[in-house]
């Protein structure tokens, strides 16, 4: 601990109005929300040693950004020189850093700081921030912006630490790993799989993906931004045009969908999954490798994505499928349930990340020494407009329970971070204790009948007690960004955001 940092804890005053932990996009649009309002005595706390979060850490072959990059940014700092329509991700690094420098916010960044641990103090009404290797950061308000790609996740696989080939996983690329002429396997088909295995596949030997589940993988628009597209942009007020046109078509539709009648939205998931299986099925060459990759399972179950090359990957020579399930990993490879050991150099791991645990990733105490991860396990996820918590005083989520809706990430952002703005422009010296019972409950999580939209046919994707429940009879009614960012601009009184939400009942499923 420092020594102004003890005094300061030791006298009630804390080292800085407000914490910001992470300096990815969500630190750094929580960050620039500060300083427009005024607060200027903030830090945001970053575990590496540069800005960008995300796509700072990941450095896998192939990584990009899987939405329109053209809203994939601040409506207050919208970017329209970008390469391609969907941006490489270190593009998406250098527009995180712009920011930065632009709002003048890299003095405010204390890098490869790791939060540990925060409990709040009631006594002092402060949040006490603990530090790898032992210092501690005290402030009055936290903003956690750890976003939800923040921990790797290995698959739960016997025999894993057995292996003694090169294990890595994507979101931890090591670039020292020589691929050439090397026998490699990939775990897992999600998005990060799309982008990585056709940029390897020419370098190693033999490649082999081992797939559990088909994904949607539809055709890919993927233009170069060339002088025609920097021109129009340049004319005033087309780039927001252009901007709120794209934004309605990814908040919206998918809000209509859901709102269909049954037998309605039964017919859009049907001719959607048509539509790209028919498209899928001419990429593919190979009869039976053709029909293992086409997805058996409505549309919107799991994640699609897009991609020109994936597909077609797997009519190189070197390229294999398995869809044999794991039976464990041993020494030299994987063991399936066909009882064939596939040996292998290097082992790649694109199992995706432990997107629940991310509310914040360490432990987090509130008032009466509650555990936080303790509180969703025993009162299931749930967060005042997805951004407060019941107990943990001016504790904030970037992304928070419920928090997700369809939509570009960055309007989230700007959404989710104005919802603290009467909180933070007023700055109590004290915390405002919430009444006895809210009169206000969750208002994103109602009891719905499961129609054709909601049902799943893999249900096993989803972990039991997650955010958003889309198989439960408790669930929530996806809504557009738009919606949220107006639910959220309308807070005005400080009494708006301190309610303590009470957890509504569960439902008896019968």
């Amino acid at each position: 601990m420092r020594d102004g940092e003890a005094r300061g804890l030791r006298q009630g005053v804390p080292d800085h109005e407000v914490v910001i932990i992470g300096a990815g996009f969500g630190g750094i649009g929580a960050g620039v929300e500060l300083t427009k309002r005024g607060v200027h005595d903030f830090v945001i706390l970053e575990k590496w040693g540069a800005a960008g979060g995300t796509w700072h850490a990941n450095k896998y072959p192939g990584v990009a950004v899987d939405i329109p990059t053209f809203i994939y940014s601040f409506s207050y700092d919208q970017k329209t020189t970008w390469s391609k329509f969907f941006t490489p991700g270190d593009e998406l690094e250098q527009y995180a850093n712009e920011l930065v420098d632009k709002h003048e916010l890299r003095g405010k960044i204390r890098f490869n700081t790791r939060v540990v641990r925060q409990d709040f103090d009631e006594s002092q009404n402060i949040w006490v921030l603990t530090l790898e290797g032992g210092g501690v950061v005290t402030g009055r308000h936290v903003i956690a912006a750890t976003g939800g790609l923040e921990q790797p996740k290995l698959p739960e696989i016997d025999g894993i630490d057995s292996y003694k080939g090169v294990l890595m996983h994507t979101a931890l690329w090591d670039k020292d790993i020589e691929l050439a002429g090397k026998r490699v396997a990939v775990i897992g088909t999600g998005a990060t799989s799309l982008q990585m295995v056709p940029e390897i596949a020419p370098q190693v030997g033999h490649l082999t993906v081992f797939q559990r589940t088909p994904i949607y993988v539809g055709p890919k628009p993927d233009w170069r931004y060339n002088g025609f597209w920097r021109a129009l942009f340049g004319f005033p007020g087309v780039a927001k045009a252009i901007r709120h046109a794209i934004n309605l078509s990814t908040a919206y539709i998918p809000d209509a969908v859901f709102k269909l009648d049954s037998k309605y939205a039964e017919s859009v998931s049907m001719a959607l999954a048509n539509r790209i299986r028919a498209w899928m099925r001419t990429q593919v060459d190979d009869p039976v490798t053709r029909e293992k990759l086409l997805p058996y399972y409505g549309f919107g179950c799991k994640r699609p994505s897009f991609s020109n090359t994936y597909l077609k990957t797997f009519n190189r020579p070197n390229v294999a499928l398995v869809t044999e399930p794991i039976q464990r990993i041993t020494e030299k490879g994987l063991l399936t349930a066909d009882g064939v050991e596939h040996e292998v150099d290097v082992l790649i791991c694109a199992t995706g990340f432990a997107i629940w645990d991310h509310m914040p990733a360490f432990p987090t105490t509130g008032r009466g020494g509650k555990d936080l991860k303790q509180f969703f396990q025993t009162n299931r996820y749930q967060a005042y407009q997805g951004v407060s918590i019941p107990d943990y005083p001016n504790f904030f989520l970037v992304l928070g329970p419920y928090g997700y809706v369809f939509g570009p990430y960055h309007m989230l952002i700007e959404s989710t971070t104005t919802h603290a703005r009467p909180a933070l422009s007023q700055r109590p010296r004290n915390v405002v204790r919430p009444p006895p019972k809210s009169s206000r409950t969750c208002t994103t999580r109602t009891s719905i009948r499961c129609t054709s939209a909601t049902k799943t046919t893999c249900g096993f994707l989803l972990p039991a007690r997650p955010p958003i429940r889309i198989t439960s009879t408790i669930t929530v009614i996806p809504r557009s960004v738009l919606a949220v960012s107006a639910r959220c601009t309308s807070t005005t009184s400080i009494s708006g955001w301190t309610t303590t939400v009470t957890a509504p009942r569960r439902s008896r499923r019968r």
